[in-house]
């Protein structure tokens, strides 16, 4: 099997996975809930103005109408936030990101010649900064 074929046979587990059912199911219900996508479409209109307003000459910005806009962008955010569908979107999209450092921490140790049996599905706490003398010690 040559790396490729083992990379779609990866591929097809992880689809198999729970996460990444749960993740897919919960990314449908987003796209089907219109309300949510309502909010979303608000949301996004009101980031555009607040970013049209933001982005005009230093003399020409409306600090009333910023404040405003950002106060509006917030309050969407958090609508679009508490929506049920979005909720158990983003704790599936954690679990499928979490999955995803798993496999991507696994391949790294390995290209760095780590047994691939035995080593860290978790990435290390700290990344080394190189210079020993800022160092509390290797994990």
């Amino acid at each position: 099997m040559t790396v490729i074929e083992a990379a779609r046979e990866l591929g097809k587990v992880v689809q198999a996975d729970e996460r990444y059912i749960e993740y897919i199911n919960t990314k449908n219900a987003n796209d089907a809930d219109e309300e949510l996508q309502n909010l979303i479409g608000e949301f996004n209109l009101i980031r555009q103005n607040l970013a049209m307003e933001s982005d005009k000459p230093e003399g020409e910005i409306n600090n009333e109408k910023v404040k405003e806009l950002t106060a509006k962008m917030h309050s969407a955010y958090d609508a679009v936030m508490s929506n049920e569908n979005m909720a158990a979107f983003t704790m599936a999209k954690q679990g499928m990101d979490k999955l995803m450092s798993e496999i991507n921490t696994i391949l790294t140790y390995s290209v760095e010649g780590a047994d691939p049996e035995t080593c860290p599905s978790e990435p290390p706490a700290a990344e080394c900064s190189g210079s020993c003398s800022t160092c509390g010690g290797c994990g």
